[in-house]
């Protein structure tokens, strides 16, 4: 949350020789020698966890402290809980994502008037927090209370002397903070700031241990001050403590991780965060970032797509600078709310508009890809060698800052308005439907275990609407087979008329084809303006299927690569994950969302060949082009694992781990690079680079 405006003057543009060799110096890994980092005192709890004393818990036996609902536990003598006991539904379902606040963190507020500083207030925390409410997201996590970080903790990143000042402020005057406050960049203090940014801190900690512990599948800390902006000795951009630089160095030493991605998406780039972990290749840095060519805050040529890292960290800082767009505050609550959905499982509103990537989008991807290309070896596979050209930089060139008030500010925010009031009819026309995922499966299915909150649907179609469309094929006419078209039927009419997100539904193999072949026919002809269907193994495409742009057959596990026409897709199955995970993200998402279906369907036909994890994560990546709208087709044959796994998926889970990561075979880089070429002057979202221009 750390949106915040630019301080002109020469301390926006401090050089980053001079701040890089003062970060070089090192950070301390605890306050003193008495003070254990995560410990109140030698062999106490963790500042913040306590022992479970259920004995009907199954957790790690040392969680994030919750408060009790109904106070002390019976015969423990404690107001705490464990978190894993707490995170319970009434049909005893874990509750899958963490809610972390605390309500001091709105005290600290400006004391005086500072153009710059005015939008950093507390409303930024409380509107999005009663938004929560508002849309009934706050009572579907489990909430926790934030805890205040130990200084031992805020020492993992910031140097003693550092956080001796910062807890100086809280004795200051209002003229000794604002003259404290001028010797940072866009920064107030406030004699809460010392106690709200300890809470900011430990709401992110209670949130590693919530996750790391198992208590909840992941989480979302609304806190305030913000952190990605804070170096080691200086508080920057609103930021007093580095949060999430704090969290990542607490996960590696409590948890014991050895590989941490960050990936920070805000208008400025998290300069504070990069130079902490900047020779760290443990600590993976994605950063994306508004930048116009060095002319937006904090107007550092390190916020370019060539800095890359130093040492042993060079290629895991990646910084995709945008040169376009901007912000909206109102817009912040909205944000959070669409995060806290996609956490909680919730599928993504489809994206609208024309698919079709700006100019200066593909450049900033280009340039990117060029300054990563040495480091990464799957970048170096994808086609022609990029160029790098890095954005223009000059401090003597910087643009002046867009004043709020200003015809270019209103200009913004009013397309920014717009673009808010697009999506809350959206969210509006289409809420979340009661009914995430449901399953129609025989009755030897039986004994597949499903998640309490996917309905097993035991009812058929009509018999008449079922034998009309089995006379299609002769397969169909086959009692197994007429009785899984009913049940497949039935779902469909569900999955059209609204009644449920997703669904899966089994067939036994002979029948697989001609039922794919009667729902790409069912729902063209009763709803679906257009239809994804993601073939995989041995299905051919309907031979009498009109080309008529409302169907995009894709067809994975194909014979060899080609593309008929525009929506007739043909590729094999690559044979690693480093392959399979290019096919989905550079061919298929691209194709999908170029095509922008009402209805997407994955069809697991005769030797499809993959395994549960590459099946779940194609259905996962899925659900995003049609707002969650997804029928999976298997064959009756099928594990009931891959089953219960999908129906997970669909219903918000994240999938299983791809195991060890190897690379695409030069046979399988070149189908793709050759469908990609084959297809790009029709379908823009799969360029990778801007035109040249003459």
């Amino acid at each position: 949350m750390g949106q915040h405006g630019p301080r002109p003057g020469p301390q926006a543009s401090r050089q980053p020789s001079s701040r890089q060799a003062a970060l070089r110096g090192g950070v301390l890994g605890a306050g003193s020698e008495s003070e254990e980092v995560g410990k109140s005192g030698p062999g106490s709890p963790p500042v913040g966890l306590l022992p479970c004393l259920d004995s009907a818990c199954s957790c790690p036996g040392s969680l994030p402290v919750v408060p009790a609902p109904g106070g002390c536990k019976e015969g423990t003598g404690s107001a705490f809980t464990c978190p894993a006991r707490v995170a319970q539904s009434d049909h005893g379902c874990a509750m899958r994502t963490a809610l972390v606040h605390h309500e001091d963190m709105t005290a600290a507020r400006l004391l005086w008037e500072d153009p710059e500083c005015e939008i950093e207030r507390p409303e930024r925390l409380t509107t999005a927090l009663e938004r929560l409410r508002q849309w009934g997201l706050e009572q579907r996590c489990l909430q926790l209370a934030a805890r205040e970080a130990s200084e031992a903790e805020l020492g993992l990143v910031h140097s003693p002397e550092y956080v001796s000042l910062v807890r100086g402020t809280q004795t200051l005057s209002t003229r000794e903070l604002q003259a404290l406050s001028g010797q940072y960049d866009a920064v107030y203090f406030h004699p809460s700031t010392f106690h709200c940014a300890r809470l900011a801190v430990g709401a992110a900690l209670q949130l590693v241990d919530a996750v790391l512990t198992g208590a909840v599948h992941n989480g979302l800390a609304l806190v305030r001050p913000p952190g990605h902006h804070s170096q080691r000795a200086a508080a920057n951009g609103f930021c007093v403590f580095n949060n999430v630089a704090i969290a990542a160095k607490y996960a590696k030493q409590r948890h014991g991780l050895h590989r941490i991605l960050i990936v920070d998406w805000d208008v400025h780039h998290g300069q504070g965060i990069q130079y902490i972990f900047e020779d760290d290749p443990s600590v993976l840095y994605f950063s994306w970032h508004r930048y116009e060519h060095g002319h937006f805050w904090p107007y550092l040529r390190e916020s370019d797509a060539d800095a890359v890292g130093q040492g042993q960290g060079r290629g895991f800082t990646v910084n995709l600078p945008w040169n376009q767009g901007g912000y909206h505050l109102e817009s912040l609550s909205q944000s959070v709310c669409m995060v806290a959905k996609a956490l909680l499982g919730d599928p993504a509103l489809p994206l609208s508009g024309p698919m079709e990537p700006h100019h200066s989008a593909l450049e900033s991807i280009q340039s990117v890809r060029a300054a990563q290309a040495p480091h990464w070896k799957s970048l170096r596979q994808q086609g022609s060698t990029p160029i790098l050209n890095p954005s223009t930089y000059s401090l003597e060139r910087r643009a002046s800052p867009v004043s709020p008030g200003g015809p270019k500010f209103k200009a913004a925010e009013a397309q920014a308005s717009a673009a808010l009031s697009s999506l809350l009819d959206q969210l509006h026309l289409n809420p979340t439907l009661p009914v995430r995922t449901a399953v129609a499966l025989t009755a030897l299915d039986a004994a597949l275990v499903l998640p309490a909150d996917v309905l097993r649907k035991e009812g058929s179609a009509p018999q008449e609407e079922t034998r009309a469309w089995a006379r299609l094929h002769e397969a169909l006419a086959q009692d197994k087979a007429l009785t899984a078209l009913g049940k497949v039927l039935h779902l469909l009419n569900g999955i059209l008329d609204g009644q449920v997100s997703s669904g899966i539904a089994a067939t036994p193999e002979p029948a697989l084809a001609p039922t794919l072949d009667v729902v790409i026919r069912r729902s063209l002809s009763h709803g679906a303006r257009r239809l994804l269907c993601v073939a995989v193994g041995q299905l051919d495409r309907p031979t009498d299927l009109a080309d008529d742009g409302r169907n995009l057959w894709l067809n994975i596990r194909g014979k060899e690569a080609a593309a008929p026409s525009k929506f007739q897709v043909s590729v094999p199955l690559p044979g690693t994950t480093g392959g399979f995970v290019s096919c989905v993200l550079a061919l298929v998402l691209p194709l999908a969302y170029g095509f922008q279906p009402d209805l997407v369907l994955v069809a697991l036909g005769p030797a499809h060949g993959l395994q549960v994890p590459q099946a779940t994560l194609l259905a996962s990546l899925l659900r995003g082009p049609a707002g969650g709208r997804v029928l999976v087709l298997l064959e009756q044959g099928s594990t009931s694992q891959l089953a219960g796994v999908l129906a997970r998926v669909l219903q918000g889970e994240a999938p299983p781990g791809l195991g060890p990561f190897s690379m695409a075979s030069p046979e399988d880089t070149q189908a793709l690079i050759y469908l990609r070429g084959q297809l790009e002057a029709e379908w823009k979202m799969l360029q990778v680079a801007a035109p040249q221009v003459p």
